[in-house]
């Protein structure tokens, strides 16, 4: 399921910081993308994109990783800032493998301001 961000409520002041946070990343790390999660506790993880010859990861993927590594048991939402219109399949695919189908996964470009939510 797609909502595009002119349709939904305001942004909860949890979820515009792990925009933010994931933003941030990006910048500082110089990467195509900068993600954060965060847990059933609001416990929050950070991740940019890891682009080793042998281990490709998105940030997304690597942001869900740190969480399961950290014993998260579950995610609230997750958020994505990227130059790339869409979430990535094996994105969502991570994302609902610990936060179960329906975890908002939040797209934002690289200013910041979303873009989008969609469901894991």
């Amino acid at each position: 399921m797609l909502v595009r961000m002119s349709e939904a409520a305001p942004l909860d002041p949890e979820d515009r910081k792990i925009i933010t946070l994931a933003r941030s990343t990006r910048a500082r790390n110089g990467v195509p993308e900068g993600a954060a999660v965060r847990d059933e506790t609001g416990r929050t993880y950070v991740a940019g994109t890891v682009a080793l010859p042998s281990l490709p990861l998105s940030a997304l993927r690597t942001a869900v990783a740190m969480a399961v590594a950290s014993g998260a048991k579950s995610l609230e939402a997750a958020a994505v800032v990227t130059e790339a219109e869409a979430v990535a399949d094996e994105d969502l695919a991570a994302v609902r493998d610990l936060g179960g189908a329906g975890t908002p996964v939040l797209l934002a470009g690289p200013d910041g301001e979303p873009r989008r939510t969609v469901l894991a």
